[in-house]
Protein backbone atom coordinates (compact mmCIF):
# COMPACT_ATOMS: atom_id res chain seq x y z
CA UNK A 1 0.00 0.00 0.00
CA UNK A 2 1.57 3.05 -0.70
CA UNK A 3 1.67 6.70 -1.29
CA UNK A 4 4.13 6.16 -3.97
CA UNK A 5 3.44 6.41 -7.59
CA UNK A 6 5.39 7.14 -10.66
CA UNK A 7 3.82 7.93 -13.95
CA UNK A 8 5.29 6.51 -17.16
CA UNK A 9 7.43 9.35 -18.37
CA UNK A 10 7.78 7.81 -21.77
CA UNK A 11 4.11 8.62 -21.92
CA UNK A 12 4.12 11.61 -19.65
CA UNK A 13 6.85 13.87 -18.50
CA UNK A 14 5.43 14.62 -15.10
CA UNK A 15 6.25 16.84 -12.19
CA UNK A 16 5.32 14.01 -9.87
CA UNK A 17 4.58 14.33 -6.20
CA UNK A 18 4.34 10.66 -5.47
CA UNK A 19 1.05 8.83 -5.58
CA UNK A 20 -0.97 11.79 -4.70
CA UNK A 21 0.90 14.70 -6.16
CA UNK A 22 -0.08 16.95 -8.98
CA UNK A 23 1.34 16.19 -12.38
CA UNK A 24 1.70 17.98 -15.66
CA UNK A 25 2.79 16.05 -18.65
CA UNK A 26 3.89 16.16 -22.23
CA UNK A 27 3.11 13.38 -24.67
CA UNK A 28 6.02 11.24 -25.76
CA UNK A 29 6.34 8.43 -28.19
CA UNK A 30 6.08 5.28 -26.12
CA UNK A 31 3.34 4.62 -23.57
CA UNK A 32 5.57 2.57 -21.31
CA UNK A 33 7.11 3.27 -17.94
CA UNK A 34 9.26 6.10 -16.66
CA UNK A 35 11.85 7.93 -18.77
CA UNK A 36 15.13 9.24 -17.42
CA UNK A 37 17.72 11.68 -18.67
CA UNK A 38 21.02 10.00 -19.23
CA UNK A 39 24.32 11.33 -20.53
CA UNK A 40 24.37 13.27 -23.74
CA UNK A 41 28.00 12.59 -24.35
CA UNK A 42 30.22 9.50 -24.20
CA UNK A 43 31.77 8.59 -20.90
CA UNK A 44 32.70 5.53 -18.94
CA UNK A 45 30.79 3.98 -16.14
CA UNK A 46 33.37 4.88 -13.53
CA UNK A 47 32.20 8.51 -13.30
CA UNK A 48 28.61 8.43 -14.54
CA UNK A 49 27.55 11.75 -13.06
CA UNK A 50 30.43 14.04 -13.92
CA UNK A 51 29.37 15.45 -17.32
CA UNK A 52 25.62 15.96 -17.26
CA UNK A 53 23.91 18.35 -19.61
CA UNK A 54 20.35 19.34 -18.82
CA UNK A 55 18.03 19.63 -21.78
CA UNK A 56 16.26 22.96 -21.56
CA UNK A 57 18.95 24.59 -19.44
CA UNK A 58 18.45 24.83 -15.68
CA UNK A 59 14.70 24.27 -15.70
CA UNK A 60 13.87 21.49 -13.31
CA UNK A 61 13.62 20.57 -9.65
CA UNK A 62 15.98 21.84 -7.01
CA UNK A 63 17.77 19.61 -4.52
CA UNK A 64 15.08 20.20 -1.89
CA UNK A 65 12.19 19.70 -4.31
CA UNK A 66 13.66 16.44 -5.58
CA UNK A 67 14.19 15.25 -2.01
CA UNK A 68 10.53 15.99 -1.18
CA UNK A 69 9.36 14.14 -4.29
CA UNK A 70 11.56 11.16 -3.42
CA UNK A 71 10.13 11.03 0.10
CA UNK A 72 6.58 11.21 -1.23
CA UNK A 73 7.38 8.54 -3.79
CA UNK A 74 8.51 6.07 -1.13
CA UNK A 75 6.42 6.85 1.94
CA UNK A 76 2.87 5.63 1.69
CA UNK A 77 0.43 2.96 2.65
CA UNK A 78 3.13 0.31 2.85
CA UNK A 79 4.27 2.21 5.93
CA UNK A 80 1.10 1.21 7.78
CA UNK A 81 1.82 -2.50 7.41
CA UNK A 82 5.37 -2.39 8.76
CA UNK A 83 4.44 -2.94 12.44
CA UNK A 84 2.95 -6.28 11.38
CA UNK A 85 6.13 -7.11 9.47
CA UNK A 86 8.15 -6.46 12.64
CA UNK A 87 5.81 -8.84 14.48
CA UNK A 88 6.53 -11.53 11.88
CA UNK A 89 10.30 -11.05 12.21
CA UNK A 90 10.72 -10.12 15.89
CA UNK A 91 11.46 -7.01 17.94
CA UNK A 92 15.23 -7.20 17.32
CA UNK A 93 15.53 -9.16 14.08
CA UNK A 94 12.80 -7.08 12.41
CA UNK A 95 14.45 -3.64 12.70
CA UNK A 96 17.84 -5.10 11.73
CA UNK A 97 16.26 -6.72 8.67
CA UNK A 98 14.55 -3.45 7.72
CA UNK A 99 17.88 -1.61 7.80
CA UNK A 100 19.56 -4.28 5.66
CA UNK A 101 16.69 -4.26 3.19
CA UNK A 102 16.83 -0.48 3.01
CA UNK A 103 20.56 -0.56 2.22
CA UNK A 104 20.06 -3.14 -0.52
CA UNK A 105 17.06 -1.29 -1.98
CA UNK A 106 18.85 2.06 -2.25
CA UNK A 107 21.90 0.34 -3.76
CA UNK A 108 19.69 -1.23 -6.43
CA UNK A 109 18.16 2.19 -7.17
CA UNK A 110 21.66 3.57 -7.65
CA UNK A 111 22.53 0.68 -9.97
CA UNK A 112 19.51 1.44 -12.16
CA UNK A 113 20.46 5.11 -12.50
CA UNK A 114 24.09 4.32 -13.36
CA UNK A 115 23.12 1.71 -15.94
CA UNK A 116 20.63 4.09 -17.51
CA UNK A 117 23.33 6.77 -17.78
CA UNK A 118 25.82 4.43 -19.39
CA UNK A 119 23.39 2.92 -21.89
CA UNK A 120 21.94 6.31 -22.75
CA UNK A 121 25.40 7.63 -23.57
CA UNK A 122 26.19 4.51 -25.61
CA UNK A 123 22.96 4.76 -27.61
CA UNK A 124 23.06 8.53 -27.92
CA UNK A 125 19.63 8.83 -26.32
CA UNK A 126 18.86 11.35 -23.60
CA UNK A 127 15.92 9.36 -22.26
CA UNK A 128 15.75 5.72 -21.28
CA UNK A 129 12.98 3.83 -19.54
CA UNK A 130 13.51 0.92 -17.17
CA UNK A 131 12.39 -1.41 -19.96
CA UNK A 132 14.63 0.22 -22.55
CA UNK A 133 17.59 -0.07 -20.19
CA UNK A 134 16.95 -3.80 -19.87
CA UNK A 135 16.53 -4.17 -23.64
CA UNK A 136 19.75 -2.32 -24.49
CA UNK A 137 21.71 -4.14 -21.80
CA UNK A 138 20.69 -7.48 -23.32
CA UNK A 139 22.04 -6.27 -26.66
CA UNK A 140 25.50 -6.32 -25.08
CA UNK A 141 25.34 -10.12 -24.82
CA UNK A 142 25.65 -11.87 -28.19
CA UNK A 143 23.29 -14.76 -27.48
CA UNK A 144 20.67 -12.40 -26.02
CA UNK A 145 20.84 -9.75 -28.72
CA UNK A 146 18.14 -11.19 -30.97
CA UNK A 147 15.73 -11.51 -28.07
CA UNK A 148 16.46 -8.19 -26.36
CA UNK A 149 12.94 -6.87 -27.00
CA UNK A 150 11.68 -9.42 -24.48
CA UNK A 151 13.68 -7.64 -21.80
CA UNK A 152 11.53 -4.55 -22.23
CA UNK A 153 8.35 -6.61 -22.35
CA UNK A 154 9.35 -8.49 -19.22
CA UNK A 155 9.84 -5.22 -17.33
CA UNK A 156 6.51 -3.91 -18.62
CA UNK A 157 4.78 -7.09 -17.50
CA UNK A 158 6.01 -6.70 -13.93
CA UNK A 159 5.20 -3.00 -13.97
CA UNK A 160 1.61 -3.86 -14.87
CA UNK A 161 1.45 -6.59 -12.22
CA UNK A 162 2.90 -4.23 -9.62
CA UNK A 163 0.58 -1.32 -10.36
CA UNK A 164 -2.57 -3.43 -10.53
CA UNK A 165 -1.39 -5.19 -7.38
CA UNK A 166 -1.19 -1.81 -5.65
CA UNK A 167 -4.77 -1.17 -6.77
CA UNK A 168 -5.90 -4.47 -5.23
CA UNK A 169 -4.24 -3.49 -1.96
CA UNK A 170 -6.03 -0.15 -2.00
CA UNK A 171 -9.45 -1.77 -2.44
CA UNK A 172 -8.83 -4.13 0.49
CA UNK A 173 -7.50 -1.25 2.59
CA UNK A 174 -10.59 0.85 1.86
CA UNK A 175 -12.99 -1.95 2.68
CA UNK A 176 -11.31 -2.94 5.95
CA UNK A 177 -11.06 0.59 7.31
CA UNK A 178 -14.50 1.80 6.22
CA UNK A 179 -16.04 -1.40 7.57
CA UNK A 180 -14.41 -0.80 10.95
CA UNK A 181 -15.58 2.82 11.08
CA UNK A 182 -19.17 1.93 10.21
CA UNK A 183 -19.27 -0.91 12.74
CA UNK A 184 -17.96 1.26 15.56
CA UNK A 185 -19.64 4.57 14.83
CA UNK A 186 -22.93 3.77 16.61
CA UNK A 187 -21.23 2.53 19.75
CA UNK A 188 -18.39 5.00 19.97
CA UNK A 189 -17.97 7.55 22.71
CA UNK A 190 -16.85 11.09 21.98
CA UNK A 191 -14.29 10.72 24.77
CA UNK A 192 -11.01 9.81 23.08
CA UNK A 193 -9.11 9.89 26.36
CA UNK A 194 -10.90 6.95 27.94
CA UNK A 195 -11.71 5.24 24.64
CA UNK A 196 -15.04 3.94 25.93
CA UNK A 197 -17.03 1.95 23.40
CA UNK A 198 -20.48 0.77 24.43
CA UNK A 199 -21.18 -1.67 21.60
CA UNK A 200 -19.64 -2.71 18.29
CA UNK A 201 -22.39 -3.40 15.77
CA UNK A 202 -21.48 -6.07 13.24
CA UNK A 203 -21.70 -4.98 9.64
CA UNK A 204 -21.50 -6.58 6.21
CA UNK A 205 -18.63 -8.71 5.01
CA UNK A 206 -15.71 -6.61 3.78
CA UNK A 207 -16.15 -8.03 0.27
CA UNK A 208 -19.55 -6.37 0.02
CA UNK A 209 -17.89 -3.05 0.79
CA UNK A 210 -15.51 -3.69 -2.10
CA UNK A 211 -18.45 -4.13 -4.45
CA UNK A 212 -19.98 -0.92 -3.11
CA UNK A 213 -16.77 0.97 -3.90
CA UNK A 214 -16.59 -0.47 -7.42
CA UNK A 215 -18.79 2.06 -9.29
CA UNK A 216 -17.08 5.01 -7.57
CA UNK A 217 -13.63 3.70 -8.52
CA UNK A 218 -14.76 3.15 -12.11
CA UNK A 219 -15.96 6.74 -12.31
CA UNK A 220 -12.64 7.87 -10.86
CA UNK A 221 -10.52 6.13 -13.51
CA UNK A 222 -12.71 7.60 -16.25
CA UNK A 223 -10.76 10.80 -15.55
CA UNK A 224 -8.14 10.21 -18.22
CA UNK A 225 -6.07 13.35 -17.63
CA UNK A 226 -4.26 13.42 -14.34
CA UNK A 227 -4.08 17.21 -14.31
CA UNK A 228 -7.80 17.17 -13.53
CA UNK A 229 -6.99 15.17 -10.39
CA UNK A 230 -4.22 17.54 -9.29
CA UNK A 231 -6.26 19.61 -6.76
CA UNK A 232 -7.68 16.47 -5.17
CA UNK A 233 -4.24 14.90 -5.12
CA UNK A 234 -2.85 17.86 -3.21
CA UNK A 235 -5.65 17.58 -0.64
CA UNK A 236 -5.04 13.84 -0.41
CA UNK A 237 -1.34 14.48 0.28
CA UNK A 238 -2.15 16.69 3.26
CA UNK A 239 -4.80 14.26 4.50
CA UNK A 240 -2.45 11.28 4.47
CA UNK A 241 0.42 13.26 5.96
CA UNK A 242 -1.71 14.57 8.83
CA UNK A 243 -3.13 11.10 9.47
CA UNK A 244 0.35 9.58 9.59
CA UNK A 245 1.46 12.15 12.18
CA UNK A 246 -1.52 11.35 14.43
CA UNK A 247 -0.90 7.60 14.08
CA UNK A 248 2.77 8.01 14.95
CA UNK A 249 2.00 10.17 17.98
CA UNK A 250 -0.61 7.79 19.34
CA UNK A 251 1.70 4.80 18.96
CA UNK A 252 4.60 6.61 20.61
CA UNK A 253 2.59 7.76 23.61
CA UNK A 254 0.84 4.44 24.23
CA UNK A 255 3.71 1.96 24.36
CA UNK A 256 2.91 -0.75 26.88
CA UNK A 257 5.32 -1.53 29.72
CA UNK A 258 6.85 -3.86 30.65
CA UNK A 259 7.82 -5.01 27.17
CA UNK A 260 7.77 -8.77 26.76
CA UNK A 261 7.77 -9.28 23.00
CA UNK A 262 9.87 -11.94 21.19
CA UNK A 263 13.20 -10.76 19.85
CA UNK A 264 12.93 -13.02 16.79
CA UNK A 265 9.81 -14.27 15.05
CA UNK A 266 9.04 -17.71 13.69
CA UNK A 267 11.10 -18.81 10.71
CA UNK A 268 7.92 -19.73 8.83
CA UNK A 269 6.66 -16.13 9.18
CA UNK A 270 9.83 -14.45 7.93
CA UNK A 271 8.85 -14.69 4.23
CA UNK A 272 5.72 -12.71 5.11
CA UNK A 273 7.98 -10.05 6.62
CA UNK A 274 9.97 -10.00 3.39
CA UNK A 275 6.89 -9.50 1.23
CA UNK A 276 5.47 -6.66 3.33
CA UNK A 277 8.84 -4.92 3.72
CA UNK A 278 9.82 -5.06 0.05
CA UNK A 279 6.34 -3.80 -0.83
CA UNK A 280 7.09 -0.71 1.27
CA UNK A 281 10.62 -0.25 -0.14
CA UNK A 282 9.65 -0.73 -3.78
CA UNK A 283 10.10 2.88 -4.85
CA UNK A 284 12.54 2.20 -7.65
CA UNK A 285 10.03 3.44 -10.22
CA UNK A 286 10.35 7.06 -9.11
CA UNK A 287 14.13 7.18 -9.29
CA UNK A 288 14.74 7.76 -13.00
CA UNK A 289 11.99 10.37 -13.43
CA UNK A 290 13.26 12.40 -10.48
CA UNK A 291 16.86 12.27 -11.63
CA UNK A 292 15.77 13.42 -15.07
CA UNK A 293 14.06 16.53 -13.74
CA UNK A 294 16.82 17.79 -11.47
CA UNK A 295 18.44 21.11 -12.19
CA UNK A 296 21.80 19.64 -11.12
CA UNK A 297 21.51 15.88 -11.69
CA UNK A 298 25.10 15.37 -10.61
CA UNK A 299 23.82 15.82 -7.04
CA UNK A 300 21.14 13.15 -7.39
CA UNK A 301 23.21 10.55 -5.54
CA UNK A 302 23.17 12.80 -2.48
CA UNK A 303 19.39 13.18 -2.78
CA UNK A 304 18.96 9.44 -3.17
CA UNK A 305 21.05 8.45 -0.18
CA UNK A 306 19.73 11.24 2.07
CA UNK A 307 16.12 10.62 1.10
CA UNK A 308 16.29 6.84 1.47
CA UNK A 309 18.08 7.20 4.81
CA UNK A 310 15.15 9.28 6.06
CA UNK A 311 12.67 6.76 4.59
CA UNK A 312 14.45 3.86 6.27
CA UNK A 313 14.53 5.67 9.62
CA UNK A 314 10.80 6.40 9.36
CA UNK A 315 10.02 2.80 8.43
CA UNK A 316 12.21 1.57 11.24
CA UNK A 317 10.68 3.88 13.87
CA UNK A 318 7.00 3.40 13.04
CA UNK A 319 7.40 -0.34 12.44
CA UNK A 320 9.08 -0.79 15.83
CA UNK A 321 6.97 1.71 17.78
CA UNK A 322 3.74 0.36 16.30
CA UNK A 323 4.65 -3.18 17.34
CA UNK A 324 5.70 -1.99 20.81
CA UNK A 325 2.36 -0.20 21.20
CA UNK A 326 -0.02 -2.94 20.06
CA UNK A 327 2.12 -6.07 20.46
CA UNK A 328 0.67 -9.32 19.16
CA UNK A 329 -2.67 -7.58 18.56
CA UNK A 330 -1.23 -5.50 15.70
CA UNK A 331 -3.41 -5.62 12.59
CA UNK A 332 -2.56 -5.75 8.87
CA UNK A 333 -2.72 -1.95 8.91
CA UNK A 334 -1.96 0.00 12.06
CA UNK A 335 -5.05 2.12 11.39
CA UNK A 336 -7.17 -0.92 12.31
CA UNK A 337 -5.72 -0.80 15.85
CA UNK A 338 -6.61 2.83 16.52
CA UNK A 339 -9.22 3.54 19.23
CA UNK A 340 -12.89 3.71 18.33
CA UNK A 341 -13.46 7.40 18.89
CA UNK A 342 -14.27 10.32 16.61
CA UNK A 343 -10.68 11.57 16.26
CA UNK A 344 -9.29 8.29 14.99
CA UNK A 345 -12.32 7.65 12.80
CA UNK A 346 -11.47 10.92 11.08
CA UNK A 347 -7.86 9.74 10.72
CA UNK A 348 -9.01 6.54 9.03
CA UNK A 349 -11.42 8.37 6.74
CA UNK A 350 -8.78 10.90 5.71
CA UNK A 351 -6.33 8.14 4.90
CA UNK A 352 -9.02 6.32 2.95
CA UNK A 353 -9.67 9.45 0.91
CA UNK A 354 -5.99 9.66 0.07
CA UNK A 355 -5.92 6.01 -0.95
CA UNK A 356 -9.02 6.47 -3.11
CA UNK A 357 -7.35 9.27 -5.09
CA UNK A 358 -4.09 7.32 -5.21
CA UNK A 359 -5.89 4.43 -6.92
CA UNK A 360 -6.34 6.55 -10.05
CA UNK A 361 -2.66 7.49 -10.14
CA UNK A 362 -1.43 3.93 -9.76
CA UNK A 363 -4.02 2.69 -12.25
CA UNK A 364 -2.85 5.25 -14.80
CA UNK A 365 0.53 3.56 -15.16
CA UNK A 366 -0.91 0.19 -16.11
CA UNK A 367 -3.56 1.80 -18.34
CA UNK A 368 -0.98 3.76 -20.31
CA UNK A 369 1.02 0.60 -20.97
CA UNK A 370 -1.97 -1.54 -21.96
CA UNK A 371 -4.47 0.76 -23.67
CA UNK A 372 -2.51 2.58 -26.45
CA UNK A 373 -1.48 -0.62 -28.30
CA UNK A 374 -5.13 -1.70 -28.30
CA UNK A 375 -6.31 1.69 -29.54
CA UNK A 376 -3.95 1.44 -32.50
CA UNK A 377 -6.11 -1.39 -33.90
CA UNK A 378 -9.50 0.23 -33.28
CA UNK A 379 -11.25 2.72 -35.63
CA UNK A 380 -11.25 6.30 -34.44
CA UNK A 381 -14.99 6.50 -33.76
CA UNK A 382 -14.84 3.49 -31.42
CA UNK A 383 -11.72 4.49 -29.52
CA UNK A 384 -13.42 6.47 -26.74
CA UNK A 385 -15.95 3.76 -25.75
CA UNK A 386 -13.23 1.12 -26.13
CA UNK A 387 -10.96 3.10 -23.81
CA UNK A 388 -13.68 3.32 -21.14
CA UNK A 389 -14.48 -0.38 -21.56
CA UNK A 390 -10.87 -1.40 -20.99
CA UNK A 391 -10.60 0.85 -17.96
CA UNK A 392 -13.79 -0.60 -16.52
CA UNK A 393 -12.56 -4.15 -17.14
CA UNK A 394 -9.25 -3.48 -15.40
CA UNK A 395 -10.98 -2.00 -12.36
CA UNK A 396 -13.32 -5.00 -12.20
CA UNK A 397 -10.26 -7.26 -12.42
CA UNK A 398 -8.55 -5.57 -9.46
CA UNK A 399 -11.80 -5.69 -7.47
CA UNK A 400 -12.30 -9.39 -8.29
CA UNK A 401 -8.77 -10.21 -7.12
CA UNK A 402 -9.36 -8.23 -3.93
CA UNK A 403 -12.60 -10.14 -3.31
CA UNK A 404 -10.76 -13.43 -3.80
CA UNK A 405 -8.04 -12.39 -1.31
CA UNK A 406 -9.73 -10.05 1.19
CA UNK A 407 -6.82 -10.24 3.66
CA UNK A 408 -4.84 -7.00 3.66
CA UNK A 409 -1.58 -8.40 5.01
CA UNK A 410 -1.61 -11.31 2.54
CA UNK A 411 -2.35 -9.09 -0.46
CA UNK A 412 0.54 -6.80 0.48
CA UNK A 413 2.90 -9.73 1.05
CA UNK A 414 1.88 -11.38 -2.23
CA UNK A 415 2.34 -8.22 -4.34
CA UNK A 416 5.65 -7.53 -2.61
CA UNK A 417 6.96 -11.08 -3.04
CA UNK A 418 5.85 -11.55 -6.64
CA UNK A 419 6.47 -8.24 -8.38
CA UNK A 420 8.27 -5.81 -6.08
CA UNK A 421 11.08 -8.30 -5.46
CA UNK A 422 11.74 -8.52 -9.21
CA UNK A 423 11.75 -4.79 -9.91
CA UNK A 424 13.57 -3.70 -6.74
CA UNK A 425 16.01 -6.54 -5.98
CA UNK A 426 16.40 -9.20 -8.66
CA UNK A 427 16.64 -7.21 -11.89
CA UNK A 428 18.89 -4.17 -11.07
CA UNK A 429 21.99 -6.31 -10.28
CA UNK A 430 21.38 -8.38 -13.42
CA UNK A 431 21.00 -5.14 -15.36
CA UNK A 432 24.45 -3.99 -14.23
CA UNK A 433 26.05 -7.30 -15.18
CA UNK A 434 24.52 -7.14 -18.66
CA UNK A 435 25.28 -3.44 -19.13
CA UNK A 436 29.00 -3.78 -18.39
CA UNK A 437 29.30 -7.30 -19.75
CA UNK A 438 32.05 -6.36 -22.22
CA UNK A 439 33.87 -3.90 -19.97
CA UNK A 440 35.20 -6.15 -17.26
CA UNK A 441 33.38 -5.99 -13.96
CA UNK A 442 35.53 -6.85 -10.92
CA UNK A 443 34.92 -10.28 -9.43
CA UNK A 444 33.65 -8.81 -6.16
CA UNK A 445 31.01 -6.80 -8.04
CA UNK A 446 29.81 -9.94 -9.81
CA UNK A 447 29.67 -11.79 -6.49
CA UNK A 448 27.80 -8.92 -4.83
CA UNK A 449 25.26 -8.67 -7.64
CA UNK A 450 24.67 -12.41 -7.75
CA UNK A 451 24.18 -12.41 -3.96
CA UNK A 452 21.59 -9.61 -4.10
CA UNK A 453 19.69 -11.28 -6.93
CA UNK A 454 19.74 -14.60 -5.07
CA UNK A 455 18.33 -12.89 -1.98
CA UNK A 456 15.55 -11.53 -4.15
CA UNK A 457 14.91 -14.90 -5.77
CA UNK A 458 14.80 -16.70 -2.42
CA UNK A 459 12.49 -13.99 -1.05
CA UNK A 460 10.30 -14.24 -4.13
CA UNK A 461 10.06 -18.04 -3.95
CA UNK A 462 9.60 -18.38 -0.19
CA UNK A 463 7.38 -15.32 0.13
CA UNK A 464 5.09 -16.40 -2.70
CA UNK A 465 4.83 -19.98 -1.43
CA UNK A 466 4.17 -19.07 2.20
CA UNK A 467 1.72 -16.32 1.27
CA UNK A 468 -0.24 -18.54 -1.12
CA UNK A 469 -0.32 -21.29 1.49
CA UNK A 470 -1.62 -18.83 4.09
CA UNK A 471 -4.24 -17.54 1.64
CA UNK A 472 -5.52 -21.10 1.17
CA UNK A 473 -5.56 -21.76 4.92
CA UNK A 474 -7.52 -18.60 5.70
CA UNK A 475 -9.88 -19.07 2.76
CA UNK A 476 -10.93 -22.61 3.68
CA UNK A 477 -13.23 -21.64 6.58
CA UNK A 478 -14.70 -18.86 4.46
CA UNK A 479 -15.46 -20.75 1.27
CA UNK A 480 -15.99 -24.32 2.41
CA UNK A 481 -16.18 -26.70 5.34
CA UNK A 482 -12.95 -26.34 7.28
CA UNK A 483 -12.70 -30.10 7.81
CA UNK A 484 -12.53 -30.60 4.06
CA UNK A 485 -9.62 -28.17 3.79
Amino acid sequence: MRWKSWVPLSTVKASTTGNTGSMRYTRHRYPTEETALSHTGPQGHTNPQDQYERIGGRAGCSFTQTLIHLLKGNIGTGLLGLPLSVKYSGLVLGPISLVIMGIIAVHCMDLLVKCSHHLGAKKGKPFLTYGEAMEYSMENVSWMCKHSIYGRRFINLFLIITQLGFCCVYIVFLSENIKQVIEAVNGTTVNCQNNQTTLIVSSFDSRLYMLCFLPFIILLVFIRKLKHLAPWSLVANFAMCGSAVVIFWYSLTNIQYPISLPYAGKAADYPLFFGIAIFAFEGIGVVLPLENRMQRPQTFSKVLYLGMTLVTLLYLSLGTIGYLCFGDQIGPSITLNLPNCWLYHIVKLLYCFGIYITYALQFYVAAEILIPPVMAHIPQRWQFPADLTIRTSLVILTCALAVLIPELDLVIALVGSVSSSFLALILPPILQILTFHNEGLPAWVLLKNITISLIGIVGFSAGTYITMNEIVNRSCPRYSNSTIC
